[in-house]
């Protein structure tokens, strides 16, 4: 049995996000085929995903200098252990689902802020005389992502900053089994909005057999 984690990011549901269109029946079709799987849905837009502000450097530089967990400030101790919850089922997950839309050629920024509450050295990936060396293997991501224009391939594939950015933050702790699901052209192509529309979620279902 494997742990799942089906991470949206989107404050618009299935009717209005194409991404999120995909992304449903991408895990309504994983858990038909996977019964025995445990997927654990987080949206990043409910979720206490707290920055890393003043007091988390502060809790975390008591932590590193000996002091226990009850010498920190009630500030401190809530935001490092919410940081630590996060991190602790992040790291005892097997597969992780990404869904997001394209905000300004990237993702919203409560991705970004996810990605450094499990970014964390000594954990997910480690500093060494040769480099940073990723600790997380055996793991595999799938990010869906819907662009109202065209970003996989041709002129606006080096403005396309989302998908590369996390794979390569992936990459950098160990996780390289990572797949991309994109939607693209609705908003270029509006003719043809729902034919695309469509044909993502069929992938959708499609690679869900096989993830």
């Amino acid at each position: 049995m494997a742990k799942v984690l089906f991470i949206t990011a989107n404050p618009n549901d299935v009717n209005r996000s194409y991404s999120m269109a995909a992304g449903k029946a991408f895990i309504e079709t994983y858990k038909e085929t996977n019964p025995t799987d445990e997927i654990v849905a987080l949206d990043l837009f409910k979720e206490n995903i707290p920055d890393l502000d003043a007091d988390v450097f502060s809790g975390w530089g008591k932590l590193r200098a000996g002091q226990p967990m009850d010498a920190l400030s009630t500030e401190e101790s809530a935001k490092v252990g919410r940081l630590n919850e996060i991190l602790d089922q992040f790291m005892s997950t097997d597969k992780m689902i990404f869904v997001t839309p394209m905000w300004n050629f990237s993702f919203p920024s409560v991705v970004k802020a996810y990605i450094d509450a499990v970014a964390v050295p000594g954990k997910t990936f480690r500093y060494t005389e040769t480099g940073a060396v990723g600790l997380l293997h055996g793991k595999k991501v799938l990010h869906i992502q819907a662009r109202g224009d065209f970003y996989s391939e041709g002129h606006l594939a080096d403005e396309e900053l989302g998908d590369r950015y996390l794979k390569h933050i992936m990459n950098f702790m160990g996780i390289t089994e990572y797949e991309g699901l994109f939607i693209e052209g609705h908003a270029k192509m509006r003719n043809k909005t729902e034919e695309i529309k469509a044909a993502g979620i069929e992938r959708a279902k499609q690679l869900a057999r096989n993830f």
